[in-house]
C-alpha cells in the first residue's frame, strides 16, 4: 500500500523530518500504563516555561525505573522483577513492565526528572531562539 505524503505542497520545504515523526507516533500504541499527565508551567524568574510529564509509577522505585533520550525521543521505562520468595494470598498488584515514549520537537531540552510520592515528573525546555534576519545578496548575471 503506497502511502500519500501528507506535506505535499511545494511552499513546504524541507519537511520530510516532521512526516517521518508523524509516521513514528502513529505507529507507537500503548495501553495506557501508566497513566500520564502534560502541563505547561509558567516561566519564572530562575525557569523559562517549560513542560512537564508525569507518570504514575506507583510501586517502582528509583533503581526500577529509567529515563532516555534517544534521537529526539524521550524513553521511559519501568522495570519490576516477581520476588518469587512472596507468597500471596490475594494479588491485585501485579509486579509490570512499561515503555512510554514521547516525541519531542527539534531543540526541546530535558531538565531533570524528579521521583516524588509514587510521580514520576520529567521537566522539558525550548530556549528561546535567537531571532536573526540574515540579508541574502542577490547577484545580477546579464
Amino acid at each position: 500500500m503506497s502511502r500519500v505524503p501528507s506535506l505535499n505542497s511545494p511552499y513546504l520545504l524541507g519537511f520530510d523530518d516532521i512526516e517521518r515523526a508523524l509516521d513514528r507516533v502513529s505507529r507507537n500504541t500503548s495501553d495506557g500504563y501508566p497513566p500520564y499527565n502534560i502541563e505547561r508551567l509558567p516561566k519564572t524568574e530562575t525557569s523559562p516555561e517549560r513542560l512537564r510529564i508525569t507518570l504514575a509509577v506507583a510501586g517502582f522505585t528509583l533503581d526500577q525505573l529509567e529515563v532516555t533520550l534517544e534521537e529526539r525521543q524521550l524513553v521511559i521505562r519501568g522495570r519490576q522483577v516477581d520476588d518469587k520468595e512472596r507468597v500471596f494470598l490475594h494479588r491485585g498488584i501485579a509486579a509490570r513492565q512499561f515503555q512510554r515514549t514521547f516525541l519531542l520537537a527539534e531543540g526541546m531540552q530535558v531538565q531533570g526528572a524528579d521521583l516524588t510520592n509514587g510521580l514520576l515528573s520529567v521537566d522539558l525546555a525550548r530556549p528561546e531562539p535567537e531571532r536573526v534576519v540574515q540579508k541574502i545578496n542577490i547577484i545580477a548575471r546579464d
